[in-house]
């Protein structure tokens, strides 16, 4: 099957009106977020003390409509067409940019204020349908991709808007530019959104509740009972924006107080910051292989911990200035190159942490449930926002820690909350095995394995090499697959948390362990009977000689009692590996060595072993 960019999406009509619709939407609001800052800071005669105070209420007024909003988003977003839901948000958006442009114009503050508002309601409102139209619209192996282009325009649209406003805020015209464009960009984000295709709604008969609060609750509830890997998806979710509220909070004093920048360096630090996510985003789908991989979200968050951990280290003893730095006068310093080196860290690390928990809430809940998920996110996403802001406020000024001490303890923080998460949901630790065993000892390669059917029970056989078949071939199979082993392999230490986590059915001869035996045909008949795919390994033994031995009758059994479409399936290149029995073997003789798993055209139940034994060896080739 051929293999496309996931930048080839921008050329369809499916995504690229709805990427240009939300690109425009969150440019918008940093323009007009950071014009409104400008003029309280620079525009009005407040004082050093008030404007501050006035920055800060504007923080928590755009966030206010996420906590009242959110709920009836959610509803929104199940009960009527994605389509044209988004029309009608982004109509208002350019009545909400008029009255900013008339606040603009006049210099009024209440005028600004009450487009703060209602921009931070045209968000909450967004926020549901934005994400729940992607599964919507994109195939299954599109959702990564999809997700990274949101996420990379998204930071890269923020950083567009800071920096915009900025530049329009500095000229002498700048009410009317300001002005101008707000409405210019919501007009523009409109018209983009006429080109969305069809989105129907998914529950249509959804009763609304106006009830804001009663809502609210019953959203969030409805979030946090989703199954565990959803669940704690929204908590992995909203501590990503804790993190990122964090640092981007302090940026500016960071900047200004210890590595003594001006504005520009600001900038450079949210652009490294910026870009850094964005690059993040995008890698995703190439290290995920064009699948939901969570298995990227300990990757993440190791990666986070680590580069917070060293931009605290390398933030000590920077060296002291008479004057304020430019961006340039800053890059003439050695340590600020570590220190961006660790900023741009997280920010790539941030992007592998995000974008798989946003593609497996919209992969793993049901279609009509999926916006009033995604708006229970936002909800939490809102809180951990304002309890970032708290705790920031107590261990700076309450506890006196410095900025880069901050750092430091939101870094150890992130052990801590990740570590809950992933003992509470063992699949992303044994996806971050898997996928580490696929990118470090092997280089993967697939072949056919669209043969497998995206529904429904199917049985998959294969030829046996190694210890770590199970993981290869797991990593490479888009859909969850059931794994019968011998027992004695399925009870190797380590590996054999990746077997439980994974269902895996350990089997015994039949003289050997008879109720073992009995047991795993019980099992793999449960499994294929709830539709899933079971992949067994019929030689019965790992190859001692790398040839194929004879299969044994027990997948004729298996077939037998579950008439499913069985898959012939074979790997290629993996003998001589460390893992395999090959006696002159070596740890480095093979090191990421290229081993190909190819599967062929599903065949009919009553296929003989012997002839699946053929179709597996003729898959297999010459390449051991």
């Amino acid at each position: 099957m051929t293999q496309h960019s996931q930048f080839a999406l921008l050329r369809t009509r499916r995504f690229l009106p709805f990427f240009v619709t939300q690109l425009l939407g969150a440019f918008n609001d940093n323009v007009f977020k950071q014009g409104l800052i400008f003029v309280v800071l620079f525009g009005m005669a407040f004082s050093d003390k008030t404007g501050n105070l006035l920055v800060n209420f504007c923080h928590m007024l755009f966030i206010l409509p996420f906590f009242l909003f959110s709920a009836l988003g959610g509803q929104f977003g199940e009960k009527f067409a994605k389509d044209a839901l988004i029309r009608m948000i982004k109509l208002a958006e350019i009545a909400i940019m008029l009255v900013g442009a008339l606040g603009f114009f006049y210099n009024n503050l209440y005028l600004l204020l009450l487009a703060l508002f209602g921009m931070g309601t045209h968000s909450a409102l967004f926020g549901p349908v934005k994400y729940s139209i992607l599964p919507a619209t994109l195939r299954e192996e599109e959702l990564v991709g999809g997700n990274a282009l949101v996420e990379m325009g998204t930071f890269l649209a923020i950083l567009a808007g800071t920096i915009g406003a900025g530049l329009i805020m500095s000229g002498s015209h700048s009410a009317g530019l300001v002005s101008a464009a707000i409405v210019l960009v919501a007009c523009l984000g409109y018209f983009a959104s006429r080109q969305i295709p069809r989105s129907a709604a998914a529950m249509p008969e959804l009763p609304l509740d106006w009830n804001i609060f009663r809502q609210t609750w019953a959203t969030v509830q409805l979030g946090l009972r989703q199954r565990p890997a959803v669940s704690r998806s929204l908590l992995g979710n909203s501590w990503f924006w804790f993190l990122g509220s964090i640092y981007l909070a302090q940026i500016p004093a960071y900047a200004k107080d210890l590595l003594h920048g001006d504005k520009s360096v600001i900038t450079l630090i949210l652009t490294v910051f910026s870009v850094g996510i964005a690059l993040g985003s995008v890698l995703c789908e190439k290290l995920s292989g064009r699948k939901v991989e969570i298995g990227l979200v300990p990757f993440g968050s190791i990666g986070m911990t680590l580069f917070g951990i060293l931009l605290w280290w390398h933030s000590s003893d920077f060296p002291a200035a008479t004057a304020a730095h430019d961006w340039l006068g800053l890059l003439g310093i050695g340590q600020a190159w570590w220190i961006l080196a660790d900023i741009f860290g997280i920010g790539v690390f941030g992007g592998f942490y995000i974008v798989p928990l946003y593609a497996l809430i919209q992969s793993r809940t049901v279609e009509t449930e999926r916006a009033r998920v995604i708006a229970a996110n936002n909800i939490l996403n809102a809180l951990f926002m304002v309890v970032s802001a708290l705790v920031a406020m107590v261990l700076l000024n309450v506890a006196g820690l410095s900025i880069p001490e901050l750092f430091l303890v939101v870094s150890l923080m992130n052990v801590a909350v990740n570590t809950y998460i992933f003992k509470i949901v063992p699949e992303f630790t044994m996806r971050f095995l898997i996928w580490l065993l696929g990118h470090s000892m092997y280089r993967v390669r697939h072949q056919g394995l669209e043969a497998i059917p995206d529904e429904g029970a199917a049985v998959v056989v294969c030829n046996h090499v190694s210890f770590v078949d199970a993981l290869l071939i797991g990593g490479a199979v888009r859909r969850p697959m059931r794994f019968v082993m011998y027992y004695k392999i399925y009870n190797l230490p380590v590996l054999n948390f990746i077997f439980r986590t994974a269902g895996t059915v350990p089997i015994a001869g039949r003289s050997e362990d008879p109720e073992v035996y009995e047991q795993a045909f019980k099992r793999i008949a449960q499994y294929l009977e709830d539709g899933e795919v079971v992949c067994i390994f019929p030689e019965g033994k790992l190859t001692t000689t790398g040839e194929i031995d004879e299969f044994k009758a027990g997948v004729e059994r298996i077939l037998s009692a579950n008439p499913v479409p069985v898959i012939p399936m074979a790997l290629q290149g993996l003998w001589g590996s460390f893992f395999s029995r090959d006696p002159s073997k070596g740890l480095f003789r093979r090191f990421w060595s290229r081993i190909t798993v190819v599967a062929g055209q599903p065949l009919p139940a009553d296929t003989g072993r012997l002839v699946l034994q053929e179709q597996v060896r003729a898959l297999r080739g010459s390449v051991r």
